[in-house]
């Protein structure tokens, strides 16, 4: 099994030979989401670099989550799989690998397969009539199967990106991985646990990438200036609301900070996964029940550009996570020049070096967490040198450029479904 690094120096546009690659597949799940900015801008990178890129997804996020900008020229391009055609699944089903399916088991796993079968079709004609040769899937679920079934069809080859923990893509992972061309993972420590866990089915490619950030568009525009002595102090987070990114340890932490006498304003973009109907309404009743309603914002899913915005306008950036693989937005403020605060969970010690150029805390820690933001917002030239090394880190190694590189490189590598190697 080879695995693959990047160096940090690799941000500078790959030659590459595309010739025998007609188009790419490019699927994501509910394309786009509130937290999908990454993906449009690797695809922009790829075609950037001479690659057709295809976009595909499964079906539409909800309205509430459709926050981008960029968002209708996105859906605009997209072809989705949508709900499966019952006479599209009927074909498929006699026609699937059950021995391989079977072996893998599992109520769920065969329910994911019987909703995929149809999608599978549709993605094998879809790819015919695009000229698609090879589909990458930014995800290790559904739409993984949907591309190993669709191969198996006669469909195009497929790679898979894993952005998180293996148990959180559900069942049939062994099915997916063992017959993708290649996959790239975004941590070391994800790349070590799938090595233990599930070594003989992994692809003999797999590359350490990263997700990156477009760090000319999320750059500084001066020097970092701490909060003054009667200025409130603004703190700017960004993620789903979402148990597992910690907000409400966030809400404790900062209680504990007005009640020593401090005055803090901090703002959250992101909303839940329901678009606004799920978990939003019990971090609303914990803003009401500790009574920082003067000191707290909501602000839904926003676009990219406000993101940016809020950013370059806040003193400190913080993320109280229980779980992070990594964090695009951990990068966004690093590269905005912002002092930022998260938690030792997960691959963000991957991307932050505690002191250096970020502060990590415990997760699930609000003590520690009210320490941490009371010790950058109390010693301006801390947070000057966090500003100044975590711009660096990102410019250093987390563009945007280096995953289309790395697709563009792996793809032109892979075998065609006809057995011969596109060069």
């Amino acid at each position: 099994m080879r695995f693959l690094g990047l160096g940090v120096s690799g941000l500078g546009y790959l030659v590459m030979d595309l010739k025998t690659v007609t188009k790419i597949g490019y699927l994501v799940p509910q394309f786009p989401g509130q937290t999908h900015i990454f993906f449009w801008r690797e695809i922009a990178e790829m075609e950037k670099r001479g690659a057709e890129v295809a976009l595909l997804s499964t079906r539409k996020p909800p309205s509430g989550l459709i926050a981008h900008s960029w968002s209708d020229a996105a859906m605009a391009r997209t072809h989705y799989l949508g709900t499966p055609n019952p006479l599209d699944t009927l074909s498929a089903l006699p026609r699937l690998p059950w021995g391989e399916l079977l072996a893998e088991g599992g109520r769920d796993f065969l329910k994911d397969v019987a909703i995929s079968a149809g999608a599978a079709v549709a993605l094998k004609r879809y790819a015919k009539a695009q000229g698609i040769t090879h589909v990458h899937v930014h995800s290790c679920g559904r739409g993984a199967l949907i591309a190993r079934l669709s191969k198996h069809l006669g469909g195009p080859t497929y790679s898979i990106t894993l952005h998180g923990p293996l148990q959180d893509y559900g069942p049939g992972q062994r099915v997916k991985w063992r017959h993708a061309e290649f996959a790239t993972i975004i941590t070391d420590k994800l790349i070590a646990e799938m090595r233990a866990e599930m070594a003989d089915d992994m692809p003999d490619r797999i590359i350490l990438q990263p997700m990156g950030v477009d760090t000319d568009h999320f750059a500084p525009e001066d020097v970092y200036t701490a909060a003054g002595p009667n200025e409130p102090l603004r703190i700017f987070s960004c993620a789903r609301l979402n148990r597992v990114k910690g907000h409400q340890d966030h809400f404790a932490a900062l209680r504990q900070l007005i009640d020593e006498g401090r005055d803090i304003r901090l703002e959250i973009a992101g909303e839940d996964d329901a678009g606004g109907s799920g978990f939003r309404a019990e971090l609303e009743a914990e803003v009401v029940r500790l009574g920082l309603q003067d000191h707290v914002t909501l602000l839904g899913a926003i676009d990219a550009d406000t993101v940016r915005a809020k950013l370059l306008g806040a003193h400190m950036f913080v993320l109280a996570s229980w779980a992070e693989p990594l964090g695009v937005v951990y990068m966004e403020a690093m590269s905005c020049g912002l002092p930022t605060i998260g938690t030792a969970a997960g691959g963000v010690p991957e991307l932050i070096t505690d002191g250096v150029d970020g502060i990590l805390v415990p997760p699930q820690d609000p003590a520690a967490l009210a320490r941490a933001i009371a010790r950058v917002a109390d010693d301006p030239a801390l947070a000057a040198n966090l500003s100044t090394a975590g711009h660096a880190r990102i410019v250093s190694g987390y563009g945007a450029g280096r995953g289309a590189e790395t697709l563009i490189r792996e793809i032109t590598q892979s075998p065609s479904p006809s057995g011969t190697i596109k060069s």
